[in-house]
C-alpha cells in the first residue's frame, strides 16, 4: 500500500469570519491511498482551535505504517484531523476494492439529499442583512456570532430573511450572562438552535441556567469519550469527523449520543466536497445538517457534490465512496 499526504487549497467566495478571525482560503490535507489497484481517498482541514497545523497534521499521517487498516488505525492516532483523513481514505479505498458503495460497507442504508444549512460569516450588520437578503431562498441559514455586540446582527439578519429557519454559532464567544440575556431574544425572531455559546471547558453553567431553545454543543464534543460530561448541558451534538477523527468514529459517536437522548447535528470544517461525501453518511435523519463548505468555495473537487433545491446530495463513486 502507498499513502500520499499533499496539501490543497481552495478559495473562497468570499472572506469567511467568525468570532475567531478570518480566511479567504480554505487550506486542506489530501490522503490518498493505493493499493491491489484500486484508489481512496479522504480530505481533512487542520484546525488551529485544536492546537493542528498541516505541518503536524502531515507528520501525523506520515508515522503511519504503510500497511494500516481502519480497525488498527483508531488506536493509532488520537480524534483529530488526521486519522479522518485516513479513516476516509481507507473507507473509499474498501468500497472501490470491494464494487461496493462505503454506505454498504458500514451497514447504512443509501443515504438521500439532506437539507444543509447555509452559513452566514460574522460582518456588520448591514453587510449581514445583505448577506441574508441575498440567501433568502434557502430554507436554513447559519449565523455566525459571538460578540458583545451581536443582537444588532441578528436582528438584520431576521429582517433579510424573514421566512428562513435559522441557527445560531457563537463559537465560544459568550459568557453566561450574554447568553441568558439574549436567549428570550433568540427566541422572539425564531432561532432554533444555538451552538456553542460558551467556551469547552467553562460550560457548566449551562447545567444551571434555563435552556428556553437546543443548545448544540461543538467544540465541546469531540467523540463518545466527550459525552458523559455533556449530560444536563447541552440538548444536541455537533459531529465534524475533522473532530471524531473520521467516518468510523463518527457513526458510533451518532448511534451513543443518540442512546444517551440527545439530537444530533452533523457539521464541517470549510473544505471541499470531498470531506463532505462521508459525513452526509452520518448526517441522515439529523436534526440539523451543516455540510455548505463547498457552497463557501469559489473552486472545488472534480465531480464535485450536488446541491439543489433538495439539499446535498449523494457523491458519485468518482468522488468517494
Amino acid at each position: 500500500m502507498t499513502l500520499t499526504v499533499t496539501r490543497d487549497t481552495f478559495r473562497l467566495a468570499q472572506a469567511f469570519t467568525i468570532s475567531r478571525g478570518s480566511r479567504t482560503e480554505a487550506q486542506v490535507l489530501t490522503v490518498t491511498i493505493d493499493r491491489a489497484g484500486h484508489r481512496g481517498r479522504g480530505e481533512c482541514v487542520p484546525y488551529a482551535r485544536y492546537d493542528e497545523t498541516l505541518d503536524s497534521v502531515a507528520a501525523q499521517i506520515d508515522s503511519l505504517p504503510a500497511d494500516v487498516d481502519r480497525a488498527a488505525l483508531q488506536g493509532l492516532l488520537p480524534a483529530g484531523a488526521a486519522r479522518n483523513a485516513v479513516d476516509c481514505a481507507l473507507w473509499d479505498w474498501e468500497a472501490k476494492q470491494a464494487g461496493v458503495r462505503a454506505w454498504d460497507l458500514a451497514g447504512q442504508p443509501a443515504p438521500g439529499p439532506e437539507i444543509t444549512a447555509y452559513t452566514l460569516s460574522l460582518d456588520t450588520p448591514d453587510a449581514m442583512r445583505a448577506a441574508a437578503a441575498k440567501n433568502a431562498h434557502r430554507p436554513l441559514l447559519k449565523i455566525k456570532l459571538g460578540t458583545s455586540e451581536d443582537m444588532p446582527r441578528l436582528e438584520a439578519v431576521r429582517q433579510g430573511a424573514p421566512d428562513a429557519r435559522l441557527i445560531v454559532d457563537a463559537n465560544e464567544g459568550w459568557t453566561a450572562e450574554v447568553y441568558a440575556e439574549l436567549a428570550p431574544h433568540l427566541l422572539r425572531l425564531g432561532v432554533a438552535l444555538v451552538e456553542q455559546p460558551l467556551p469547552a471547558g467553562q460550560d457548566d453553567m449551562l447545567a444551571e441556567i434555563a435552556r428556553p431553545l437546543p443548545v448544540c454543543a461543538d467544540e465541546s464534543c469531540h467523540d463518545r469519550a466527550s459525552l458523559a460530561a455533556l449530560a444536563g448541558r447541552y440538548d444536541v451534538v455537533n459531529i465534524k469527523l475533522d473532530k471524531t477523527g473520521g467516518l468510523t468514529e463518527a457513526l458510533a459517536l451518532r448511534d451513543a449520543a443518540r442512546a444517551a437522548g440527545f439530537e444530533v447535528m452533523v457539521g464541517c470544517m470549510v473544505g471541499s466536497s470531498l470531506a463532505m461525501a462521508p459525513a452526509l453518511i452520518v448526517a441522515q435523519g439529523a436534526m440539523v445538517t451543516d455540510l455548505d463548505g463547498p457552497l463557501l468555495l469559489a473552486e472545488d473537487r472534480d465531480t464535485p457534490l450536488r446541491f439543489d433545491a433538495a439539499g446535498i446530495h449523494p457523491p458519485e463513486p468518482a468522488l468517494w465512496g
